[in-house]
């Protein structure tokens, strides 16, 4: 059994959805679709995601919102038209939008959930029902039939794990089924959204849940690249990847599958594939638990990631001071700050984290960590990058680590900071905003060419 998932783009317009129907009734085996809202047609167009959000607003400032929710019928009622499907879906649409924002108006954060996932809900919906036209048995089955029961905290739903044995019954279902991507159901009854890649754990939770073969994600590219292509003029694509590789390469921007979608199929080692609704004939690229090392290829890829800031602090003797890193972690937690890297020496040590957790709070946490730390010096350094040099077997290759830094001074690119994790698969070094796109030219110039 497969576990298909469509983006936003495969399923941006008639022409594309009638793609991923071939796609999907070309394989018995594809039985459970998860599809995405209607992506942007063209450069310039809006995501119907957004324009849902856009209706909120109006609705949450007490302005007239009727053209806007216009603009939104008219969106799904192309889609309508060109696949000649008779239906009211339409004025369904309407009603539950209208729906909506009379039951939740005094609710902002329900009301955005409810309206933001209205997009997956309604494309699911058009789906099924032209698929079903086309002679092919197919139901359409809410996120709450499906069993896909969250927590309730708006805009941050997680799977309940007792959700998954209601999940395993749809596997008993003989129609292909089409499910709507990025929101659940608490036990409340309400519609709570999940994280940034809403659909992609959406698919992770139900393949997980019915046990699933294998997770195909089909998005508008062949696979996943070894490098940024906006950055690298076309960067190879990887054949396989770890979860653990992709994992590390998703942290510093990788942004073709979100990594907290793998959370559901790590334990079970359930494999995912990432496709191309275009070219779904292309091999793509495999998500694995585990993968022979390629000697040739030991580094699998490389990213960089702006937007990050180092707290620097200097103490002499501080190894032999029991608790200090205790005591600096426990300021970052009174502040609700998460940090990224760790780095440090007999008497130093840099917390590195987003530059957005410190928004707002940097003084207070310095302040904090002057008066109860005793320190000897303390600096922030802003505007820095993160590159990852990511891939399984790199700490056994002699020489990996030489080529790396190679790479980067031959680009004239200062390192303010390298790490190695514990891990052994990634390497971590902090340059200036400025030479993130240097620096990835540089290293994957010398990594694969």
């Amino acid at each position: 059994m497969k576990v298909s998932k469509f983006g936003g783009s495969s399923v941006a317009t008639a022409a594309q959805i009638k793609k991923v129907l071939n796609i999907v009734n070309s394989d018995e085996d594809r039985r459970i679709i998860i599809v995405s809202a209607p992506g942007k047609r063209h450069a310039e167009d809006t995501k119907a995601t957004d324009l849902l959000i856009r209706l909120y607003e109006k609705v949450i400032n007490g302005l007239d919102y009727q053209s806007k929710k216009q603009e939104i019928l008219e969106r799904f009622s192309d889609i309508i038209d060109e696949l000649e499907l008779k239906t009211d879906l339409l004025q369904q649409i309407d009603s539950t939008l209208e729906q909506h924002i009379k039951t939740l108006a005094d609710q902002p954060a329900r009301l955005l959930d409810a309206l933001k996932s209205s997009g997956e809900n309604f494309n699911a919906q058009i789906i099924a029902a032209y698929n079903n036209e086309q002679g092919v048995p197919t139901i359409y089955l809410s996120p709450k039939d499906a069993g896909i029961i969250v927590t309730d905290e708006p805009e941050n739903a997680q799977i309940l794990p007792s959700s998954y044995d209601k999940i395993k019954e749809i596997r008993n279902i003989p129609e292909k089924i089409i499910i709507p991507g990025f929101f659940g159901y608490s036990e409340t009854n309400h519609i709570v959204t999940f994280p940034r890649g809403g659909s992609d754990i959406t698919g992770a939770i139900v393949a997980r849940g019915v046990q699933a073969d294998l997770y195909e994600n089909f998005t508008d590219v062949s696979g996943i690249f070894r490098a940024n292509p906006t950055v690298i003029h076309s960067p190879e694509i990887i054949s396989e990847i770890t979860y653990r590789e992709m994992r590390e390469l998703s942290y510093a921007g990788f942004g073709v599958f979100h990594d907290e979608a793998l959370q559901p199929l790590y334990r079970y080692r359930i494999p995912v594939v990432i496709k191309n609704t275009n070219r779904p004939d292309d091999p793509g690229t495999y998500i694995v638990h585990d993968r022979e090392i390629n000697r040739r290829r030991v580094v699998t890829g490389i990213s960089c990631d702006k937007g990050f800031t180092s707290i620097n602090i200097k103490k002499y003797l501080m190894n032999r001071q029991v608790g200090f890193s205790v005591k600096i972690l426990n300021i970052l937690a009174e502040n609700n700050i998460s940090f990224d890297h760790m780095p440090s020496g007999i008497d130093n040590i840099s917390i590195i984290m987003r530059t957005s957790q410190l928004a707002g709070k940097e003084e207070k946490v310095l302040n904090a960590i002057r008066s109860q730390c005793e320190i000897d010096e303390l600096n922030v350094e802003h505007d820095l990058a993160i590159l990852m040099v990511v891939g399984e077997g790199m700490s056994a290759m002699v020489g990996t680590a030489n080529k790396i830094t190679t790479a980067l001074a031959d680009a004239n690119i200062n390192l303010k900071m390298i790490n190695q994790g514990s891990s052994e698969i990634s390497m971590m070094f902090g340059i200036s905003n400025k030479d993130a796109e240097e620096a990835v030219k540089a290293c994957y110039q010398n990594c694969y060419q």
